[in-house]
């Protein structure tokens, strides 16, 4: 591998498009840390950072084919990396909204009259169903995050699991409980005062 650290960045794309693992490996470790940097910079966050930075390198081999990079390849993996940032946010924004409308709704009827009370209860009981129903391992992460508010790195020590298994399960179980209730939540959020 000691030849590959003296190949310069075009030298190890073109190895790279041909599936080279070693000049994938230098490429990693060569810009690893100024995309992990710039990532926190932009995230404050040191999980997400770590996170965005892993998916941005996963995501050049798994499309080192494909890649097609017209400037120099820093300037190419930094702006991918604006790209996932950027998507990231959008997305989590979203969550968020969503997240935040289904408490309000939650909070709203905590207080409500015995009608809304009911269907508080009845739409309380429907979501815990649709969590009972969740594969073991990702309803155990998602209660643990829901619930007791552990972080995703105390999740898999409890659990004993990485913490990107743990980010798996519960951007899985996020996905499932939005398709299973997603229309009632809409309803909910829409026709409910």
């Amino acid at each position: 591998m000691n030849s590959y650290t003296t190949l310069n960045d075009s030298e190890l794309l073109n190895l790279l498009k041909k599936g080279d693992r070693k000049a994938y490996t230098i490429i990693y470790h060569r810009y690893k840390v100024l995309l992990y940097q710039f990532a926190y910079k932009k995230t404050d966050n040191k999980e997400e950072a770590n996170d965005l930075t892993h998916e941005l390198f996963l995501m050049i081999w798994e499309q080192h084919k494909e890649i097609v990079v017209q400037s120099e390849l820093v300037a190419f993996l930094f702006t991918v990396l604006k790209h996932k940032i950027f998507n990231h946010y959008k997305r989590k924004k979203v969550t968020d909204r969503y997240i935040d409308s289904f408490l309000s709704y939650l909070e709203f009827n905590a207080n409500a009259t015995t009608d809304h009370l009911i269907r508080h209860n009845e739409l309380s009981a429907l979501i815990e169903s649709e969590i009972a129903a969740l594969p073991i391992k990702m309803r155990q992460v998602f209660e643990l995050s829901r619930k007791t508010n552990l972080s995703r790195k105390q999740i898999a020590t409890e659990l004993d699991i990485s913490e990107q298994t743990v980010k798996s399960h519960m951007q899985h179980a996020l996905k499932i409980l939005k398709t299973r209730l997603g229309s009632l939540l809409f309803l909910i959020v829409f026709i409910h005062p």
